[in-house]
């Protein structure tokens, strides 16, 4: 059975709101929680959390022995996991957020083999075309192409990233081949219904377009693309496969602005103790990616 700290046992009570959910969190019982509770407000020689039958809420000294304690009890957990995994096998859960063609495309892979050498660490994957708050969503990693990653997290660029604006055939063939940037207010686009920069297309100034779809995900895009429906701007791994076979047309090739091209970065938020099995996942990942930038080159 494993043993917690009065630390452990207060803020599974704040996490859970009540003795009871911390008590069926932690596997032990309501009056064990309610007992190192009083004993830790004994040593303390303070109230930390005021109970009535209705309701649970912190103390003025609850609310600051929880917002002090906080990263206090993560870098201890992340010690104790250190010392378990350079004694034994490579384990525990790591947290990584990628965007779903990236993710399905280039990171999967790389993971299959990162599990396969590691059976007993889980990797946990959210697929998400959105930026995600790793901090607030208690990430580990994230793989993000972006020109520039965003302030308040440690950056490492696995590999450039190029953009291409393209069309069908098809779609060319009912609306003609813009020969320039002017030209693009003649054509529908498809875009992206999330913030930040991808729409401007790495053009210095993109004209107002009709807009035939938009979506929050690359891979819809590419599909509406692909079906004739407009033009779109895309990474170069997505659709590699489709302009070498003619299925898309790219589009501007000698035009295109500084920012056409971003770069794929792995990112992570900073932390004084990196576990083990996260530090040697990121170095799976910087290798599988080094190793396909090469082959490209």
């Amino acid at each position: 059975m494993k043993t917690y700290t009065d630390l452990d046992i207060f803020h599974a009570v704040v996490d859970a709101g009540t003795f009871t959910g911390a008590a069926r969190q932690l596997g032990i019982t309501h009056s064990a929680i309610s007992k190192r509770i009083a004993h830790l407000e004994q040593r303390l020689g303070a109230q930390l959390l005021i109970r009535s039958t209705r309701r649970m809420r912190l103390s003025e000294a609850g609310q600051l022995y929880a917002s002090e304690t906080r990263e206090l009890q993560e870098r201890l957990r992340n010690v104790e996991q250190e010392i378990v995994e350079g004694s034994g096998a490579l384990k525990g859960r790591i947290r990584l957020s990628c965007s779903n063609a990236l993710g399905k495309l280039q990171v999967m892979p790389l993971l299959m083999r990162f599990m396969e050498r590691y059976p007993e660490v889980i990797v946990d994957l959210t697929l998400t075309d959105a930026v995600v708050d790793l901090v607030h969503e208690g990430m580990d990693l994230a793989i993000r192409s972006t020109a520039k990653p965003e302030p308040g997290l440690i950056a490492r660029r696995l590999a450039t990233n190029p953009r291409v604006i393209c069309a069908s055939p098809e779609y060319l063939a009912r609306h003609g081949t813009p020969r320039s940037v002017a030209d693009l207010a003649e054509h529908v686009s498809l875009i992206l219904n999330l913030p930040g920069g991808f729409n401007a297309w790495g053009l210095t100034s993109l004209p107002e377009m009709r807009c035939g779809f938009l979506s929050n995900s690359l891979e819809t895009l590419h599909a509406a693309c692909l079906g004739g429906r407009g033009v779109a701007c895309l990474p170069y791994y997505l659709i590699a496969d489709d302009l070498a076979s003619g299925r898309l047309i790219s589009l501007l090739e000698d035009i295109r602005g500084d920012g056409a091209d971003t770069s794929i970065f792995l990112v992570r938020p900073e932390a004084s103790i990196l576990p083990r099995r996260v530090r040697l996942l990121m170095d799976a990942l910087i290798a599988g990616f080094d190793a396909e930038e090469a082959q490209r080159t």
